[in-house]
Order: structure tokens, then C-alpha cells, then sequence
């Protein structure tokens, strides 16, 4: 049986970030993807905002990391020429009840260390975005946009480039603990090949599949894996350009962030995400919901015309926290919490997960690279012995 330093399993952007940090950090390093491409769920079913961080309870994963990650992941951007842009975000109150919440997001913001918001009026909001109405908004200049697919590229490429492999369409069946080592059983989605191999570190980061993955390893306490929900978000586009250059948020209200106006890079708007919990994986976007839309949305775009929008995309949320409770914390599990040494689990990698990526790679990292790593490339996997 061949064995390798680290697999990842899962190459979405934190399993790309995870690869390539272990690689530079010497590891032979082996990344396994169901799928038949890279990022083709959450990672690339999102606003693809970089957030500065201000909503998450300070002292949190999320509020941690993603502070941490955004400085990160601008400078990583402007290094290897990854399409982004530090548009900037406006946090709007739309009466008078809603301000309060602007003064409280700032003070959680300063607590997070994400303190670099500016409170404006009404009239120096509208100054800034003519077309937008408010009663009081904040500033939020460290909030930008990315372009995740290239993103994930430039990850790739950098692991690759430090010895670490790719397997696409390479489905994890099982796995079993056993005198130090991880041994998985794999198959070739292409040619129903089946593989074994073992390693002394690795990393679940198979994203909406975690909890499943982590479930089928044999050894594995299932007291450590949580409950997955899945939060389903439909995004909606607009027809033609709206007339804005930053994002637009309203106050977060009791069940969620609301409607957000967010934009690409070439300035087209979209907008949600709605929450639509589900149980499958149908990333179909329904038109009618976007009927719900139109009166959050004119709260601080009054001009939005009847009509004017359309289905874009959809994603899915891997949730700890279900309808009505209060929004969990990113988990990562290394040996402290389950006691099996080499196994990182990281569980409900949502929001900010993107921004944090960079972070979260150095958080894995740290808790796998004390141990001795050999140099080269992954040793390719032999098949399993036939039934």
C-alpha cells in the first residue's frame, strides 16, 4: 500500500489553500476531488465577497480568521494577479428603528479588530451613492470582490508547483484508523477503479460532504460529528447596470442579513442571498422567489423597476445552526477535541470560509506540520485487491 504525507480531501478554495500550504511546507501532499473539476460547489456558489469581518461575535473562528484572512488574501490577490477589487460596502439603516444596529455593528466591528468603519449620514451616504436611500449607513473600505475560479487557480497552481498532486473525479468510500496512519478506500469515477492509500495526516475538507466522510471512517467516534443542514441561497440579477459602485447590505433583522446588492467584477449587480433550507443538492432557482425581493430590495433602491430581475445562481450553505437558532461557529476538529492524531475535520466552512481561507490553511497547518515531512510527489495509489 503506498502512503503519503497529507491528503486533503476536497478541493474547493479551502481545501486548494490547505493543499498548497502544506506543500510549501515540504509535505508530500495528495488532493482528492469527487468531483470532476475543481470549486464547483460552495466555493463557486457565493457573493465572492471579501469581508472585513464585522457581524462574526469577536473571539469566534469566524471573527478571527476572517480578520486575519482578508490582509491575507489581498496581498496573496496582488502577488499572483488574481482579478479583485476593494470596492468597499455600505451597511445601510433604512429608518430610524434600524440605527441602533449600525452602532452596534460598530462596536463588535472594533471588537473583532475589523474597526476601521466610517458612520455616515444620510446625505454623505447619498454622496457617495446617489440612487441609494438610508436614513444612516457605515462605511466598510476593507470589504472587496474577488474572482473565485481564478482564485482557486492560482492556489492550485501554487501547490502543484511546491510537488503537491490533484485527483478529479475521485470518490472517497470508506477509511479505517489504524496504528497511526489513515488508510482510505477510493474510487475512479471515470473508471469505477478502486484505490487504497494511507497517510499520516489528513485533512476533511470535502465541504456540503464533510460530516458524510467523516461519518464512514472506521475508528472515528461519530460523537464528533455534528448534524449538517443545508441552507440553500438564490441569487437574482438585474437587468442592465445598476447605478451603484459599492455593495450595499442592509442592517442585519432576526433570520438573516437580508437582501444584500452585491457586484462582480465587471460591475453587474446581483442579489441575496435568500435562505431556502433544503435537503438536496438542486441548485435550480426558482423565478417566482425573486417576487419577495422587490420590496426588500426598493427599502434602499426605490428605483427598481418591476420586471427588471432575473434568476442568476444558486448555492448551498453547509449549516451547524437550522432555522430559528442562532449561527454556529466554524468547527475545525484536530486531535485536542477527537483524540486521533493527523485528522483535521473541518465542519460548517460557510461565510467567511472564502475570505478566511488563507487563515484557515495556516490554522490546519500548524496543527499538522510539527511532524517530520519526506520531499517529492505523492506516490500514485494501487488498486484495491479484487473482491
Amino acid at each position: 500500500m503506498d502512503h503519503v504525507d497529507c491528503i486533503v480531501a476536497g478541493a474547493g478554495v479551502i481545501g486548494l489553500a490547505i493543499a498548497r500550504e502544506m506543500a510549501q511546507r515540504g509535505m508530500d501532499t495528495l488532493i482528492l476531488e469527487a468531483e470532476n473539476a475543481i470549486g464547483t460547489g460552495t466555493s463557486s456558489r457565493n457573493s465572492e465577497v471579501i469581508h472585513a469581518g464585522v457581524y462574526y461575535p469577536a473571539g469566534s473562528l469566524k471573527a478571527r480568521l476572517c480578520v486575519a484572512g482578508r490582509e491575507r488574501l489581498y496581498r496573496y490577490c496582488q502577488e499572483r494577479a488574481v482579478p479583485h477589487a476593494r470596492c468597499g460596502k455600505l451597511i445601510v439603516a433604512t429608518d430610524a428603528e434600524q440605527e441602533p444596529m449600525l452602532t452596534s455593528i460598530l462596536t463588535n466591528a472594533a471588537a473583532c479588530g475589523a474597526g476601521d468603519l466610517t458612520p455616515l449620514t444620510a446625505a454623505e451616504a447619498r454622496r457617495l451613492e446617489p440612487k441609494l436611500r438610508c436614513t444612516a449607513a457605515l462605511l466598510s473600505p476593507a470589504t472587496g470582490i474577488i474572482d473565485s475560479h481564478a482564485l482557486m487557480l492560482a492556489l492550485l497552481g501554487d501547490a502543484e508547483e511546491h510537488g503537491a498532486a490533484l485527483s478529479l473525479n475521485t470518490r472517497i468510500v470508506c477509511g479505517r484508523i489504524e496504528n497511526g496512519r489513515i488508510v482510505l478506500g477510493t474510487i475512479d469515477g471515470t473508471s469505477g477503479e478502486r484505490f487504497e492509500i494511507a497517510t499520516a495526516r489528513f485533512v476533511n475538507a470535502a465541504g456540503l460532504g464533510a460530516t458524510a466522510l467523516a461519518g464512514s471512517l472506521d475508528g472515528f467516534d461519530r460523537q464528533f460529528v455534528p448534524e449538517l443542514r443545508y441552507a440553500k441561497g438564490n441569487y437574482f440579477s438585474v437587468a442592465g447596470r445598476a447605478p451603484f459602485s459599492r455593495l450595499v447590505y442592509p442592517v442585519p433583522e432576526p433570520g438573516g442579513l437580508g437582501v444584500h446588492l452585491t457586484l462582480d467584477l465587471d460591475g453587474v449587480a446581483r442579489f441575496g442571498p435568500d435562505v431556502e433550507w433544503t435537503d438536496q443538492l438542486d441548485y435550480r432557482v426558482d423565478p417566482i422567489r425573486g417576487e419577495r425581493f422587490y420590496d426588500e430590495i426598493r427599502k434602499y433602491w426605490p428605483d427598481l423597476a418591476d420586471g427588471s430581475l432575473r434568476p442568476a445562481y444558486s448555492g448551498i450553505r453547509p449549516k451547524l445552526s437550522g432555522p430559528g437558532e442562532a449561527n454556529a461557529d466554524f468547527v475545525i476538529q484536530d486531535a485536542a477535541v477527537h483524540g486521533v492524531e493527523g485528522l483535521v475535520n473541518l465542519f460548517g466552512i460557510e461565510s467567511p470560509g472564502l475570505t478566511s481561507s488563507l487563515a484557515i490553511a495556516d490554522h490546519v497547518a500548524q496543527r499538522l506540520a510539527p511532524k517530520a515531512a519526506s520531499r517529492g510527489r505523492p506516490a500514485r495509489a494501487r488498486p484495491l485487491p479484487k473482491a
